[in-house]
């Protein structure tokens, strides 16, 4: 992950949630906030704090008789986050000397992100990478293991998104219903539909966050009539591809169709994905920005 430093972006959920520690976030129910959920009559061991002067002067006054009412606060909670990372072999593409985009740097940068983003929220945040598991704990305690965990991995199998998902499922009684799953991969080998319906039925808010080379993956160049090396990303074996003018164009209209049915489809899921097309720490800073910009606009129309 790098470590130049960015100004978080803010976990924006889609509704309320109810957290595990006091944070940044209302919730629905009473407790220790800041924003004031309505009054009611003083209790003993209500605190002189909360007693609301005015109404209980005016009540008092009505009444002919000292009574007095307290405000109740909405709880603030603090988010649960959890990454989980896809580190097959494909996902280690395009890294130096090549031009195009560095897939596992860009993951490394998004990781980076969103912990920095948990850790400005007073957060507990949790990694899943195939076979590697981090259980949730304060955010900031867990960034130091986050860099450790961030070593080359490309002998990761084929499969292990799904697997890294599993990691995740089989410790779902840790991780409260509004819990940020932001799931990174290219999505390019489509997961069992099983695996997406689970986490929907979870009741989390998922974010797949979609790592793809622009050039290569969302479209495809126009190469034709010339002699490409290629290499296979599980057996590192290389061969040279020939195509035409028209192969090519087919491949970019496959490739951007590709692209647009995994967006749709995590949209009809619910979920809310994030492309990314780039390492650069700022572009990718941006476009968590982005996401969270929409979320709030979409928050302000529904309420």
């Amino acid at each position: 992950m790098s470590a130049a430093p960015r100004r978080p972006f803010p976990l924006v959920p889609r509704r309320r949630f109810v957290g595990v520690r006091f944070g940044q976030h209302r919730s629905p129910r009473r407790g220790q906030g800041d924003e004031v959920a309505g009054t009611r009559p003083y209790r003993p061991g209500d605190r002189r704090t909360w007693i609301d002067w005015r109404a209980s002067a005016r009540l008092s006054a009505a009444r002919g008789a000292d009574e007095f009412v307290v405000r109740e606060f909405f709880a603030d909670t603090a988010p649960r986050v959890a990454i989980v990372v896809d580190r097959r072999p494909r996902m280690q593409l395009y890294g130096p000397p090549f031009p195009w985009l560095d897939k596992a740097a860009a993951v490394d940068a998004a990781v980076g992100a969103i912990a920095r983003a948990a850790v400005a929220e007073g957060g507990d945040l949790a990694y899943a990478e195939h076979p590697r598991w981090i259980a949730p704990a304060p955010a900031a305690g867990v960034v130091g293991l986050l860099h450790a965990a961030h070593t080359g991995t490309g002998s990761a199998r084929t499969g292990s998104l799904d697997r890294s998902i599993d990691l995740l499922v089989r410790r779902a009684a840790s991780f409260p219903a509004g819990t940020f799953v932001f799931v990174l991969s290219d999505f390019v080998d489509a997961s069992r539909p099983q695996v997406w319906v689970k986490l929907r039925a979870l009741g989390w808010d998922v974010v797949p966050v979609v790592v793809q080379d622009p050039t290569w993956e969302q479209s495809f160049p126009e190469v034709g009539g010339a002699l490409l090396p290629v290499v296979d990303p599980q057996t590192g074996r290389r061969e040279e591809l020939a195509l035409s003018r028209r192969e090519a164009r087919a491949r970019a209209a496959g490739n951007a169709e590709r692209l647009q049915g995994i967006l749709d489809g995590f949209s009809r899921l619910g979920f809310d994905p994030i492309l990314i097309g780039s390492s650069d720490d700022a572009e990718i800073a941006w476009c968590f920005q982005r996401w969270a910009e929409r979320r709030r606009r979409l928050r302000r129309r529904s309420a």
